[in-house]
């Protein structure tokens, strides 16, 4: 797989867990399964920035998503 891809879902699961998290916390449940979720997204995303020469901008992050999501289609 190549780096924008590991990128791109990293960013995703991130975004997806932390309403999980606020849900289980109000719930007064613990967040085990987000929290993971969160810990994997964290991974992928310092892994992808660690293997792409000159790591990622936040600039480049909508650009990224969107060419990586067009290729998908």
């Amino acid at each position: 797989m190549e780096m924008d891809t590991l990128f791109v879902i990293g960013l995703v699961l991130g975004v997806l867990s932390v309403p999980a998290i606020v849900s289980a916390i109000s719930n007064g449940q613990r967040p085990r399964i987000a929290t993971i979720t969160l810990m994997i997204a964290g991974g992928l995303v310092v892994y992808a920035m660690s293997k792409k020469p000159g790591g990622y901008s936040f600039d480049e992050i909508p650009g990224i998503v969107a060419r990586v999501l067009s290729s998908f289609t």
